[in-house]
């Protein structure tokens, strides 16, 4: 799973070097213009109680700051504008190529880029994947969708520099009952995540939450693959897991921008990858798996949702 992701000096105390404090009449280091005194030394201090009782806290490169966030929003308006074309064509009949070719067609005439294109050997634009695929599917002419089929879009986009990155699930025609409920049950866990994104507590009480939806349903969520910090890259730290407990995980901070993207099996949580193309998962039982995935933005009261 190697293609997925997987500190101040205060009186006499040491911490590493990311979080050094500035002179507080400095300029801040979040680029407001302001002194430090009056934007963000209170800011590093409640980091520096945190660390100090123990929780692991993000590095400051990871915290956006509001230039970084609008040009995310940017990027996010051509990604849902891709998954938003793609639901207006998809159906029975179409090749998988056929989304490429959408996704395609409406991030290049918007000036974006696809994410996903020869990212460490990926082949195409976006991810496509099928009734078992959890994920990393490879668009093909040969894939035909069939009626009664689930599908995972997953679209990342990068425009100047900033990447955004999100994913929906498309029911084929007429699916069964255990798909639709395979499928809203995880946008119902991932909705419960949103929910969970809270400043100054920890990432693992948001995979909590989302883990007990799925639990609370029958359903697996797989452990290897999960959500990961993007904006500035289209793969930061941390690595979000949705099988944690509460109390554990990183420190969910304003500024960190991180996916939600739970893959929710129906079946056993086991997984596997193609032998032949290295990118495609498997379940390994071949039930059906969903995912839906959200890009947020940690706020000073929950959270915003940048794209979706």
């Amino acid at each position: 799973m190697s293609k997925d992701i997987r500190w101040i000096r205060r009186g006499n105390i040491q911490a590493p070097p990311p979080y050094k404090k500035l002179e507080r009449n400095a300029p801040c280091w979040c680029g407001s213009g302001r002194k430090y005194k009056s934007c963000h030394e209170a800011f590093d201090d409640r980091i520096l109680q945190a660390a100090y009782g123990g929780c692991e806290i993000p590095k400051r490169e990871l915290l956006k700051t509001a230039a970084d966030i609008a040009g995310i929003r940017k990027s996010a308006e051509i990604n849902m504008a891709c998954l938003d074309e793609v639901g207006r064509q998809i159906r029975a009949g179409m090749s998988t190529e056929d989304i490429n070719r959408i996704v395609n067609d409406v991030t290049y005439g918007m000036g974006g880029i696809p994410a996903p294109l020869d990212y460490e050997g990926f082949p195409k634009s976006v991810c496509t994947s099928l009734n078992d695929e959890v994920c990393h599917g490879i668009p093909s002419a040969d894939i035909i969708l069939q009626e009664g089929d689930i599908i995972n879009v997953d679209c990342s986009t990068i425009l100047d520099g900033y990447f955004s990155d999100s994913s929906r699930m498309f029911c084929i025609g007429e699916v069964s009952p255990e798909k639709k409920r395979l499928v809203e049950v995880t946008k119902q866990a991932m909705e419960a995540g949103i929910a969970a994104v809270k400043p100054w507590h920890c990432l693992g009480d948001m995979g909590h939450a989302v883990h007990q939806v799925a639990l609370e349903h029958g359903y697996t969520v797989v452990k290897e693959i999960g959500g990961h910090g993007c904006g500035k890259e289209f793969h930061e730290e941390p690595f979000v897991s949705f099988v944690t407990k509460p109390g554990t995980e990183m420190l969910m901070v304003p500024g960190m921008v991180f996916t939600i993207e739970p893959m929710i099996n129906m079946g056993r949580d086991e997984i596997y990858v193609d032998e032949e193309n290295d990118w495609t998962v498997y379940t390994e039982d071949h039930q059906p798996s969903a995912q839906w995935e959200v890009e947020v933005l940690v706020t000073e009261d929950g959270c915003d949702v940048l794209c979706w």
